[in-house]
């Protein structure tokens, strides 16, 4: 994925010092960036947004630190650029890495609602709905697990250890396939709004069907969840 740099043109002689700077920092930190040096980008960055707050900014600040693995206050600087940001394109990447930051602190619930935000905006990215679907499997994962635990507090000891041991061993499976994460960084302002391409748009009511497909199948997994809870368990007591 291309990093869109954006060139600052200004309007009037002698234009302000203070977004020329803020550019020059910005462009300054996607080549740090670029070198994976993630931690100089986010200097860069954040020096950046002192001069000139963006959105975009706040966003490419929130991969530098998404790389450095501090996904509480990336979370904070993907929500700024989701909420900010004037563009769909900018709008639909932050709510995708915002998915990605709350799916790495197993906030399963929650990234799904961050990848369905980013699919609203742009229905037919493909790495959006690939990370949504693993985002669905690890939570009912995780329901079954809670399940399987609930169940065996209110059973003997190491009764059904074999099943908790298998659902273990499927879920470090698919913690392996890691969501993928749009990480290079984008441009400043309105140049590179023309330069980005453009998401395909789907029509409202095909949006929203598509939406309505996966909340159907969300809610057919937490029915066979709470189907599952409902059955009596094991008796501790030996007779």
């Amino acid at each position: 994925m291309k990093a869109y740099i954006l060139v600052f043109i200004t309007l009037f002689f002698g234009g302000p010092i203070f977004a020329q700077s803020a550019h020059k920092l910005l462009r300054s930190g996607d080549n740090a960036y670029e070198d994976e040096n993630f931690q100089g980008a986010e200097e860069r960055y954040r020096k950046s947004l002192e001069e000139k707050k963006t959105s975009k900014g706040a966003y490419n600040l929130g991969n530098s630190i998404y790389q450095q693995k501090r996904f509480d206050e990336a979370i904070r600087h993907y929500s700024n650029a989701a909420e900010t940001a004037k563009d769909n394109a900018t709008k639909s990447k932050a709510y995708h890495n915002l998915g990605n930051s709350l799916y790495a602190k197993q906030d399963f619930e929650e990234s799904i609602n961050a990848y369905k935000n980013a699919l609203r905006l742009d229905p037919k990215d493909v790495e959006t709905k690939f990370n949504l679907g693993q985002a669905q499997r690890q939570l009912q994962i995780q329901q079954q697990q809670q399940q399987q635990q609930q169940q065996n507090s209110d059973s003997k000891e190491g009764e059904n250890e074999p099943d908790d041991q298998e659902q273990q061993q499927e879920g470090e499976e698919q913690q392996d396939q890691q969501p993928q994460q749009q990480q290079q960084p984008v441009g400043d302002d309105q140049k590179e709004q023309e330069q980005q391409p453009q998401p395909k748009d789907l029509s409202k009511e095909e949006a929203e069907q598509l939406l309505e497909i996966m909340d159907e199948e969300e809610r057919k997994v937490q029915e066979k969840v709470k189907k599952k809870q409902s059955k009596p368990s094991k008796s501790s007591k030996d007779w």
